[in-house]
């Protein structure tokens, strides 16, 4: 399917609608919502940012960034889909809808945990952009690499930009032998099994064309982490141009890994379901 020509806003500048799902990520959510901010905006309170600690309250110089990472002036939203957290991640939000304002931070709370997938559908609903932004709350997708997203999309008109670990200059950080091998062979497995057309398939730091997203999310089925997995090769089944960036993906450093011995199954069971329907 050829690429869809996207509308712009008001002032002929593109909108960037970032979801961020979470589940009990109070120690997160406020230092990925700063960094954003950093890679993505100079302040409107001029030589200052602001950032909301879990706890407190804290100003940070400008004069710390560099410059060079900083795409200056882009129109974007950051939506939160939070599933219920207990942790009292919605209040933190909240604190950061008061900083920055809740036309750039919007809470879109769900009652409970129903999953990775209808969490971006859902996200997907509220989102005022002509491109969206999927990117995970636990500081393993760093925001310093959203300018070099919005660079690649700009240059290629690319439908999609995934990032990847699987390329000179991506890599992982912070995992043990055993979880690299396991990400390693279950991409290898889907890469031989399923063709799909990019190094990483089970990555989940991407840059939609908002059409496109809403084209392709309305065919997939899944709802766990194998959703991710659908999205990619279903947009590579319907001829969508994929750019890659190269990631460097960081382990989470405060909570606790939502990955475990069900959701590799479901893995495999998504792997099989995509073998015979694509």
């Amino acid at each position: 399917m050829a690429d869809q020509n996207e509308t712009k806003g008001e002032e002929g500048k593109h909108k960037y609608s970032i979801i961020v799902p979470t589940y009990n990520e109070r120690l997160n959510i406020a230092l990925i919502v700063y960094l954003i901010f950093k890679h993505l905006r100079i302040s409107r309170y001029g030589s200052w940012f602001y950032v909301a600690d879990p706890d407190l309250i804290i100003v940070v110089c400008a004069h710390e960034l560099v410059l060079g990472d900083i795409i200056s002036d882009v129109d974007f939203e950051i939506i939160v889909v939070d599933d219920g957290s207990p942790d009292g991640t919605q209040e933190i939000v909240k604190q950061l809808q008061h900083l920055y304002g809740e036309d750039r931070i919007l809470l879109r709370a769900r009652a409970k945990k129903l999953g990775l997938g209808t969490a971006y559908i859902h996200g997907l609903k509220h989102a005022t952009g002509d491109f969206v932004v999927i990117m995970d709350a636990d500081l393993s997708h760093h925001p310093k690499y959203l300018p070099s997203f919005i660079k690649k999309q700009l240059e290629t008109n690319a439908s999609i930009v995934t990032g990847t670990r699987y390329v000179k200059g991506g890599g992982v950080h912070g995992w043990n032998l055993m979880r690299k091998l396991t990400s390693r062979g279950a991409n290898v497995l889907a890469q031989t099994l399923l063709w799909p057309g990019v190094s990483d398939l089970t990555g989940s730091f991407r840059l939609y064309k908002k059409s496109v997203l809403e084209d392709v999310i309305s065919s997939c089925v899944s709802k766990g982490y194998v959703f991710q997995m659908e999205m990619i090769v279903r947009a590579t089944r319907k001829g969508y141009h994929i750019e890659e960036v190269p990631i460097t993906f960081v382990d989470r450093v405060f909570g606790t890994s939502k990955l475990g011995g069900s959701e590799i199954v479901e893995y495999l069971k998504g792997l099989v379901y995509l073998l015979l329907t694509t």
